[in-house]
């Protein structure tokens, strides 16, 4: 249980990887809506692992900042990269879509259930979950500081341990109308 000596509600029985009875608002209550909540929050939990696994590699390697990455030039101009980008990523979500309707399970394209590496197992879905949980909030952690600081996540880490007295929540929020004047 989400809260030691809590009560799960009924339509959470504790079948479903990272189920810890925690429905407030009874949003999971239609078993066909709650396996789509379950689903989309797998997706989104992918999306915010592959993010953050993302932000923190180009900050190490010393790459444009990412939250400055829509502003940059690429190889083609970027409204044809975003029309580009749309087209494909429309096909594959419909894919997606389309397969998870007829199958229940997550896929690519024509490949349902999709696990190349053979990894699909009660363990590995709720550790999946929970990673995937922890991931959505990290990205959450990075967007806030990237707005509040204007560095990226190593760069942050490394200035609050230069000084941690002064340069942490309070000293950041502190000098926000300076580092959002820049």
């Amino acid at each position: 249980m989400w809260l030691p000596g809590a009560k799960a509600p009924a339509h959470l029985d504790g079948k479903m990887a990272g189920d810890f009875g925690f429905d407030p608002l009874g949003l999971g209550s239609d078993p066909e809506r709650l396996m789509w909540y379950a689903e989309a929050e797998r997706m989104n939990g992918r999306w915010a692992m592959a993010a953050c696994a993302g932000i923190l590699f180009t900050d190490l390697v010393g790459k444009d900042k990412w939250f400055e990455a829509g502003a940059g030039e690429y190889w083609m101009p970027n409204n044809a990269l975003i029309a580009l980008e749309a087209l494909i990523m429309g096909f594959l979500e419909l894919k997606r879509y389309q397969g998870w309707k007829d199958s229940g399970v997550s896929g690519f394209i024509n490949a349902f259930p999709f696990d190349p590496a053979g990894m699909a197992s009660k363990e590995m879905a709720i550790k999946e979950v929970k990673n995937g949980r922890l991931a959505m909030v990290g990205f959450i952690g990075f967007a806030v500081a990237a707005l509040v600081t204007r560095e990226g996540p190593i760069e942050a880490l490394s200035t609050h341990l230069s000084n941690p007295f002064e340069n942490n929540v309070i000293g950041m929020v502190a000098k926000m109308p300076q580092t959002l004047g820049q």
